[in-house]
């Protein structure tokens, strides 16, 4: 038994006459004659009466007609959730992302994709940049917002694009002697309490720290360690040193704070989008077409990949 027998079961029983069922339908008179006297052979049981007034179901046929009916509607069904799930307007997306990317850029890329892709269920997932690089390696994440391109086994398979600049900027409490001024220069910081975040979460950012002020500086091996972008504001906002972290606490203005640029400008390891080249999520696909409409530098780099296989720019 085939959709196509349901079809015409019900065409037949809407119009009561074969002829008309026929037209309706777009096929000949005869070949729906002869599908629904096969119907009627594998279900085992007369499902129209054929009279001079029409063609009518039994009360057998009614029976079937009713489950046809709502087969029909489960197969339309399944056929569009296929589809819808195809163009990645379902299903779901696993994303890791450290903390300071929910100031820049990740809110603009996660408000465009709830509002394009409402009924995609996200998996959010915030993680140091070695935690989510493992979590993509192992499968367990889609994509992954971090610090720098990832390293270690299993990386290679991962494609790494940049989706921010950044460099370092120190925040202090409004009544610090710095507070008001628009720079801080390095040989100052050899001298203040400052307040970093772990190296073991965010490396990268250790190592340019240690670069701009020495393996063994004394302020980076006293300083005060805190989690994340916002701790380290709230504690210079309490007086308790010189917080150090990427441009992007900018975009966290707190009262009582201030903050001022770093000379000479200390880059910071870019902030990355990373995920498996081998996963073909549509999901993974439409999250990543957003994020190339949302962030130009991105785009020439992600349009290779979504390119369909053989197309030329």
């Amino acid at each position: 038994m085939e959709a196509r027998h349901l079809r015409y079961a019900l065409a037949l029983a809407e119009h009561a006459h074969f002829g008309r069922a026929a037209a309706a339908l777009g096929i000949a008179q005869p070949p729906l004659s002869k599908q629904i006297a096969d119907l009627e052979r594998e279900v085992g049981a007369r499902l129209f009466d054929r009279t001079r007034r029409g063609v009518f179901p039994t009360a057998a046929g009614a029976a079937f007609l009713s489950r046809a009916r709502r087969a029909l509607d489960e197969i339309t069904a399944a056929s569009t959730d296929a589809a819808r799930a195809a163009r990645g307007e379902t299903g779901r997306l696993r994303l890791g992302f450290i903390a300071s990317a929910l100031l820049a850029p990740l809110p603009d890329i996660l408000h465009r994709f709830g509002r394009e892709r409402p009924d995609v269920r996200l998996e959010l997932h915030e993680m140091a940049t070695r935690r989510s690089t493992a979590a993509l390696v192992a499968g367990e994440l889609d994509v992954a917002v971090g610090l720098g391109h990832p390293t270690g086994i299993g990386a290679e398979r991962l494609l790494s694009v940049p989706i921010a600049h950044d460099h370092l900027v120190a925040v202090v409490s409004n009544t610090h002697p710095y507070a008001g001024q628009p720079s801080m220069d390095v040989d100052r910081l050899r001298h203040q309490s400052l307040i970093v975040a772990p190296e073991d979460d965010e490396p990268a950012i250790a190592t340019a720290l240690r670069n701009l002020l020495g393996t063994n500086s004394p302020p980076l091996t006293t300083a005060t360690v805190a989690r994340d972008i916002h701790t380290i504001i709230g504690l210079a906002a309490c007086g308790l040193g010189v917080g150090l972290g990427p441009s992007r606490m900018l975009a966290a203005p707190r009262p009582g704070t201030w903050f001022c640029e770093i000379t000479p400008r200390t880059p910071l390891p870019d902030l990355v989008l990373s995920f498996d080249t081998h996963n073909r999520s549509p999901a993974l696909h439409a999250f990543l077409d957003i994020t190339r409409g949302t962030r130009p530098t991105a785009a020439p780099a992600l349009e290779r990949h979504l390119s369909p296989p053989g197309a030329t720019a």
